[in-house]
């Protein structure tokens, strides 16, 4: 059966999946610095054909995968209406996602198809009803929730996550947002069941119960 899945979503040692003040130039927010750097390190070595710990994670995002949701912000910087609709996200013309990603906002706009098979499709609807599109688009493979933190919490308080793999980063955020606030009635449903480590990052597997 299909399955609604988060996948190497990095976090700080005290919680945060942002800094504060995101923008162009700090799409992260600041304060999180280095906070993906056990993610470059790893698709660096994954080409390089070297094994680990974070290379056999890395590439989990896009195995068997069929489309993705994510929130405004993990699309772009921009805040409130379109000023125009230049903006594309932040992966170039050829993203890597290669299949239908549903753009929770506010502020629609038309669908947007790119290089590689990815379009992206801007929604109002509620979380229930962008999952079932995901799903009919996923044609059978699972559906991905890419982030930002704040559309995994909303996810997460509907009960409709399976499988969540975090990513602890060895820093300090002291601010930002983070991942587990505001969800702490949904967190009953789920358990630990696998932590792994390497040099770079701890990874932490978490299913429901």
């Amino acid at each position: 059966m299909a399955k609604v899945r988060v996948e190497n979503f990095t976090i700080t040692v005290d919680g945060f999946g942002t800094g504060v003040d995101q923008r162009l130039e700090a799409p992260f927010g600041d304060g999180v610095e280095g906070l993906h750097d056990w993610m470059f390190a790893a698709q660096e070595d994954k080409a390089a054909g070297k094994t680990g710990i974070d290379v056999d994670q890395v590439g989990r995002f896009e195995e068997g995968v069929g489309a993705t949701i994510m929130g405004r912000n993990m699309f772009g910087p921009i805040r409130g209406p379109w000023e125009d609709e230049s903006w594309t996200g932040w992966w170039g013309d050829n993203p890597p996602y290669h299949h239908d990603v549903f753009v929770h906002t506010h502020y629609l706009r038309p669908s947007l198809p790119m290089e590689g098979g990815t379009t992206f499709h801007f929604t109002d609807d509620p979380v229930e009803t962008v999952l079932e599109r995901a799903f009919k688009a996923a044609n059978g493979q699972d559906v991905l929730i890419g982030g930002g933190a704040s559309t995994v919490q909303q996810y997460l308080r509907a009960g409709l996550i399976d499988e969540l793999h975090i990513v602890v980063a060895p820093i300090l955020a002291g601010a930002g947002v983070r991942l587990f606030d505001n969800v702490a009635d949904a967190l009953g449903n789920y358990k630990v069941t696998k932590t792994t480590t390497s040099p770079n990052a701890t990874h932490i597997e978490i299913v429901r119960r």
